[in-house]
């Protein structure tokens, strides 16, 4: 297999684009794969895989089909195949298995910060906002709009929900986080929370309101495949 990266689009080819380095690194470390590692299994040169996962270029038909096999994955997901359709499309797990996820397991996945969904209660009835959200302590902590809707679930019960679902094996786990949300004012504790990687808004605009949501309860599932 080739390991010089492409200038230029040519027949067969398609163009990966930072986007598929990402999704390529993305499940590389979701694997708990090396690069090396992952070189090997796709049987390519690392030094390649590297170029790949942080630069614009083209690859051929030849190294995503290699490259899916390596990330035990499809040539369609790596090429962002399915963003405007909600998760869980795919067929069913084969004979799947639902366990409960332990305590240290589920603060392990808090730990990893990224895109969480708060659930509250409004005078139409509940509503979900998703937030970009960082596990400080033993709370929640994300920042919003002053006046904004999340701004008004200080002082009310609210529950946290983190999930990944893996379409290619048809598995999934999900955190549940239930406790009373706070507001951060102390402005040495917000500047501490705005320090280094977040969290940050995709959304972007002014979210200069920090919310915490201390822990009360804490409990995870997880479905694998039985095969």
């Amino acid at each position: 297999m080739a390991t010089e990266p492409a200038d230029e689009a040519g027949s067969g080819r398609l163009r990966s684009g930072s986007d598929l380095g990402r999704r390529v690194a993305r499940r590389r470390e979701e694997l708990g794969l090396t690069r090396e590692e992952m070189a090997a299994r796709a049987r390519m040169d690392a030094g390649y895989l590297a170029y790949l996962e942080s630069r614009t270029g083209s690859v051929s038909r030849e190294t995503l089909t290699a490259l899916a096999g390596a990330l035990e994955t499809s040539v369609a997901e790596l090429q962002g195949a399915g963003l405007e359709q909600p998760p869980g499309r795919s067929s069913l797990a084969a004979a799947p298995h639902l366990e409960r996820l332990s305590l240290p397991e589920c603060r392990e996945k808090l730990a990893a910060g990224g895109i969480g969904r708060v659930v509250f209660s409004r005078a139409e009835g509940p509503e979900v906002a998703p937030v970009n959200y960082r596990f400080v302590g033993d709370s929640i902590v994300f920042r919003t709009a002053a006046g904004g809707v999340l701004s008004g679930v200080v002082g009310g019960a609210v529950a946290f929900e983190i999930d990944r679902i893996d379409e290619v094996r048809n598995e999934g786990w999900s955190v549940l986080v239930r406790g009373v949300a706070q507001a951060v004012t102390e402005p040495q504790e917000q500047r501490r929370l705005g320090a280094g990687d977040g969290p940050r808004s995709w959304a972007g605009g002014e979210r200069e309101t920090w919310v915490r949501i201390p822990v009360g309860t804490i409990s995870g599932r997880r479905i694998r495949s039985g095969l």
